[in-house]
This record gives structure tokens, C-alpha cells and sequence, in this order.
């Protein structure tokens, strides 16, 4: 969940009083039935123009039928895109790896949506699966890990 606010951090030394208050959502999930690469294209399109006038930025990893999203910003734009995400059809089986808020520089301050390649995300994956606690979680990174080992398109889409 998001830090406190307030919280006191002067014995972090990482932590810079000066840097914005961003937070922070990353999360990865499995497409769809029907999104390819032309429609991931279309959504980073979008995602961009859409990011600018938010102040969102961040990365997206599309690879074997698996999406992995960094997303940092304010906090009531990136909780309004989370609950977007939440809703989108082009993806399923969402799994939160990380929420959080602190003061600090973007990772990706001129990637208003990037997309990064990526031919196998099994790593990311798999080291997410070894420290999650939720169940719902952990049932949905093995789906996706195995959906990966298969490799087959027919399974992209939910199944029945």
C-alpha cells in the first residue's frame, strides 16, 4: 500500500526533502484475446498523450503475451489510472507488484509511455512469484508463468 504520509524519514539517506511526492504502481497481467503488437502500439500512442497532461510517466514491457507496466506520478492520477487498468479488457489475471508513494525523482522523467521490448519477462516473473504473499497473487503469476512456459496464442485468452 502507499506510505503514510507524513511519515519521518530523516535516518533514510536515500531520502531527498527536495524531490517531488510521486507514487508509484507497477503491476504486470496477461493479454487478451486479439491484442498484438498493433494494438499495443495504439495504447502507447494514447498512453502518451494521455500521460503528458497527467504528469505520468513510466515503462511498458510487452512480450509473450505478458504486459509488465512501471507507473509513477501524483498520487490521484495514477489512482485514477489504476482503477482504469482494473477495467480494461485488453488484459487479465493483474497482479500488483508494487504501490507505493515517497519523495523522490521519476525513474522515467521524459517517458510519458514508453514500450520496452521484451521477448521473455520469465525472470521478472518468476522473482515476483518468490516474494508474493497474496494468494489471488500467487495463483495468477503461475497462470502467467505458466502461460509463458507454453508459449502457445490459443492460451492468451481466458479460459472458460
Amino acid at each position: 500500500m502507499f506510505d503514510e504520509p507524513g511519515f519521518p524519514r530523516d535516518s533514510d539517506p536515500d531520502y531527498d526533502a527536495t524531490a517531488p511526492t510521486l507514487c508509484t504502481f507497477v503491476y504486470c497481467s496477461r493479454a487478451a484475446v486479439g491484442v498484438d503488437d498493433a494494438e499495443v502500439n495504439r495504447l502507447i500512442e494514447w498512453s502518451q498523450r494521455h500521460n503528458l497532461t497527467c504528469g505520468i510517466t513510466g515503462v511498458l514491457v510487452f512480450g509473450s503475451g505478458v504486459f509488465f507496466q512501471w507507473i509513477e506520478g501524483p498520487e490521484d492520477e495514477v489512482r485514477k489510472l489504476m482503477a482504469s487498468l482494473h477495467k480494461d479488457p485488453r488484459h487479465y489475471d493483474i497482479v500488483s507488484l508494487e504501490q507505493s508513494e515517497e519523495k523522490r525523482e521519476r525513474l522515467y522523467p521524459n517517458w510519458q509511455m514508453e514500450r520496452v521490448s521484451a521477448d521473455d519477462i520469465r525472470e521478472v516473473l518468476q522473482d515476483a512469484l518468490e516474494s508474493a504473499e497474496d494468494q489471488n497473487n500467487i495463483a495468477a503469476l503461475r497462470r502467467i508463468l505458466d502461460h509463458l512456459a507454453t508459449r502457445s496464442l490459443d492460451s492468451l485468452g481466458r479460459a472458460n
